[in-house]
């Protein structure tokens, strides 16, 4: 039997408040020729009763149950090593696609082989599916040059890129990379190395909603120490330093890649800049030096927070 055209993935944990909602959605895709794989977390809900009788009823849905917890980006990356798909897209268990959007991003990444990853623009809903407005960043990186798509990526300001990280990927590009990381932020990271490898091409109708709820994982794990252990349980108890964590990745993921030495060394230098030269540098240099003071002596790390007064705004 032939692979399907499209993989689309979803890791869950705990997901039966919403999760039905996001598999309606999915099956009911116009374009149809794709397989669902469901990576279940150890879910102590009833998650695992609801996928099963979803998978009874559909032959496209393959479920699987991790025996433990193996934390967020092991369940996210797992997904992605059971497809078969040309094409791939992560899905959570509580967002929402209209039923076009599939089709349309196929269309786009038949048509235009430059483009690495498809999205829509994006609103956002709550518990009870109500919209909350506009939730979609402009990353629609057309450039042909590199270094170029990675600039502009590096000067989008936002943080909370679930309008592209569950858009439609090219699996042979998404190979290419290193994964969804083990640290928080990493799928700001993975994106950047996308970036360096293909286009972003934006679709300008609204096709997908992104649930906020008290349970998403940058609202539930409201410190970098428990989003950490989100992403990966034996983070528990270890001295992170997230922000410098962030950019040393953002050298890493220019490093394995195969572009030229001349479009690697002007990559490098969007790194510094957006470091040391674009606005908010004050707010990077006191997260930076209370990511240090805490990780590394953290008797001290009080006294910095005092010096340098704290802020919530990301780099």
């Amino acid at each position: 039997m032939n692979s399907p055209r499209v993989s689309i993935g979803m890791p869950v944990y705990n997901a039966e408040s919403f999760i039905r909602e996001a598999l309606d959605s999915i099956l009911n895709q116009s374009y149809r020729d794709f397989e669902l794989i469901i990576s279940d977390n150890a879910s102590t809900d009833n998650t695992e009763e609801i996928c099963k009788a979803y998978a009874a009823k559909d032959q496209r849905i393959r479920y699987y149950r991790n025996d433990t917890n193996l934390g967020g980006a092991a369940n996210f990356n797992r997904v992605f090593q059971l497809a078969t798909g040309e094409y791939f897209r992560w899905a959570s268990y509580d967002d929402i696609c209209a039923p076009s959007y599939l089709e349309k991003c196929v269309e786009i990444l038949d048509r235009e082989p430059t483009v690495a990853l498809c999205y829509s623009k994006a609103t956002t809903i709550d518990d009870a599916g109500n919209d909350q407005g506009v939730y979609t960043e402009n990353l629609n990186l057309r450039s042909h040059t590199p270094h170029k798509r990675f600039h502009q990526f590096l000067e989008t300001y936002g943080w909370y890129h679930a309008t592209q990280i569950y858009g439609l990927i090219r699996t042979d590009i998404l190979q290419k990379t290193r994964a969804l990381g083990n640290y928080p932020h990493a799928d700001r990271v993975l994106l950047s190395e996308l970036s360096l490898l293909g286009e972003f091409a934006e679709i300008p109708e609204f096709l997908f909603q992104r649930r906020v709820h008290a349970q998403t994982a940058q609202i539930a794990n409201n410190t970098y120490e428990s989003l950490a252990v989100w992403f990966d349980p034996k983070n528990r108890g270890k001295r992170i330093m997230p922000r410098w964590q962030r950019y040393i990745n953002y050298y890493q993921a220019v490093k394995q890649t195969k572009l030229p030495w001349l479009e690697q060394s002007l990559c490098y230098l969007q790194i510094a800049r957006r470091l040391a030269f674009s606005p908010g540098f004050a707010t990077r240099l006191k997260g930076m030096l209370e990511d240090a003071a805490k990780a590394i002596t953290p008797s001290l790390y009080p006294v910095v927070r005092f010096l340098l007064p704290h802020t919530n705004t990301t780099l």
